[in-house]
């Protein structure tokens, strides 16, 4: 029955996507939730790598089991879901972590390769939504249930540096995309708002996720995602339809 999945003698289950490196922040979430009691599924694009990266956290005492998952493939995602609906009837929290890559281009709009940022954008803002709408059924059986679109101050109006307008902006496709997913979040928050579900954004910051960032003044992968995980794991009395860094509430 919807509420009584969360039972006390049972693992919480999260699901986190884009986890395909182990200095990355959908790995480290991973840890994070599994050192807290949670039954993790890792995914990645990557069978293998998403393998191996459960591997190491079951090595670590963690319940952690890895699947395929490409979240701009509705077949992949559906495929997911219905795993996870076999072996547990429900999910407590969705990670939604993968987005898609800017790298380099740093091209502004005017010039900017739309392939590219089709790419960016079907990631970013159509897989989420794609999940999303995928693992709502499954949520709703959980009495505690959390959304968490991983974001970036990019995608906002506030961040002087980093944000559309500020000073260092963000390749154009990826702070658009952010922006588009901090709305996303929004609608979707209201539109749960009479059910327990609760759907926020988080900005884990500038993080070290490649060798050397630290000395660029980014902080380590596991301080960054506390804030994910904090809103991962959020009570009945939790906030919903919000844009955090830090557990802070961040204007738009």
């Amino acid at each position: 029955m919807p509420g009584d999945f969360d039972l006390s003698d049972a693992n919480r289950v999260a699901l986190v996507t884009g986890c395909s490196r182990p200095q990355g922040i959908g790995f480290e979430t991973c840890r994070q939730l599994g050192q807290q009691g949670f039954a993790v599924i890792l995914t990645a694009r990557d069978a293998d790598k998403a393998e191996t990266l459960a591997s190491e956290l079951r090595n670590e005492g963690l319940d952690a089991t890895a699947h395929a998952l490409d979240i701009s493939n509705t077949d992949s995602v559906k495929a997911v879901i219905e795993l996870i609906d076999k072996q547990y009837g429900g999910l407590d929290t969705l990670v939604n972590n993968a987005t898609g890559s800017a790298g380099r281009n740093m091209a502004p709009p005017s010039t900017a390769d739309l392939d590219l940022a089709r790419q960016i954008i079907d990631v970013t803002l159509l897989g989420t939504w794609r999940m999303i709408q995928a693992a709502i059924p499954l949520l709703k059986n959980s009495s505690a249930p959390c959304i968490v679109n991983v974001s970036s101050s990019a995608g906002l109006h506030s961040d002087p540096i980093l944000g559309l307008t500020g000073k260092s902006k963000a390749p154009p496709a990826y702070g658009i995309a952010k922006a588009a997913l901090n709305a996303l979040t929004a609608r979707f928050a209201d539109e749960l708002q009479e059910t327990a579900i609760k759907v926020n954004a988080v900005c884990p910051g500038f993080t070290a996720t490649f060798p050397g960032m630290e000395r660029l003044g980014a902080r380590s992968v596991a301080e960054a995602t506390k804030g994910i995980v904090w809103a991962a794991t959020l009570d009945k009395a939790g906030p919903s339809g919000g844009f955090y860094r830090d557990n802070e509430l961040q204007e738009w």
